[in-house]
């Protein structure tokens, strides 16, 4: 089926899209062990799939600022790539065991997005939209990030015990419905502005006291971890400047 699934039907304003999950906590340590090679495949496919929906986004763009929505075929194509992307990420980050199928179609699988059909598009917010998505971008690429470098700790927690921990699987579930939400923004499927990092208002996806601590820290570390980095980088070219000014003093007094 496609992602494009039924929408809230009289329901005013652009509607996020939804995102759910089966919270099944249990892991099989065989294929956790080898997770990142088993989700290669996919990221060839995820590769190929967002060049293709990169060109088909620009004719998007266009047809949206002229008809003020996006033509179906479009949104339907890029929607199911949207769709595709957040399984494969919810396989590889450990929120699932089942593996994802090649394809769009997904009846069954434990996890999807749904999207409302489409619907007028603000022309103003379409033509700016490069702009305007830089803050949902940041933040997304934030906690990405953040859970990249908590991501062999969590590996080995999943590995050993054989389990997601309870906050790990509720921050990680929070990750990647908050991208599915950009790139669906991103890519003009709806005119709502990425939300609901640490909840949506109806209790959709509520995280827990623990799940939202480690989403500070998901958003935290990295900055921090870029900080120190960047400082390091700068003493380092600030002393390797230094010591190229002692080395040429000699030859200065020579002449």
């Amino acid at each position: 089926m496609s992602a494009l699934g039924a929408a809230a039907v009289g329901v005013p304003g652009p509607v996020q899209p939804g995102f759910f999950v089966e919270r099944d906590l249990n892991r099989r340590r065989l294929t956790v062990a080898f997770r990142a090679l088993l989700i290669l495949p996919h990221a060839v496919v995820l590769y190929v799939l967002s060049l293709v929906g990169a060109f088909v986004s620009i004719a998007g763009w266009f047809a949206a600022l002229v008809l003020g929505r996006l033509p179906a075929p479009i949104a339907g194509f890029l929607g199911d790539i949207v769709a595709y992307l957040a399984r494969c990420q919810a396989y590889a980050m450990l929120l699932t065991d089942q593996y994802p199928p090649f394809g769009f179609s997904a009846e069954g699988y434990p996890v999807g997005i749904e999207l409302a059909p489409p619907g007028r598009l603000n022309r103003l917010a379409v033509l700016f939209r490069m702009i305007l998505v830089i803050p949902a971008a940041i933040l997304s690429g934030l906690i990405t990030l953040g859970w990249t470098l908590l991501s062999f700790f969590i590996w080995l927690v999943v590995l050993v015990t054989g389990r997601t921990p309870g906050p790990v699987f509720d921050a990680t579930a929070a990750l990647v419905r908050y991208g599915t939400r950009y790139s669906a923004y991103f890519w003009l499927l709806t005119d709502a502005y990425p939300s609901g990092l640490f909840g949506d208002p109806d209790g959709q996806l509520a995280l827990s006291p623990g799940a939202k601590r480690l989403m500070v820290l998901l958003i935290v570390f990295p900055a921090v971890f870029y900080l120190v980095i960047s400082l390091v980088a700068a003493l380092l070219a600030i002393n390797f400047a230094g010591s190229e000014s002692a080395m040429a003093a000699p030859g200065l007094h020579l002449t």
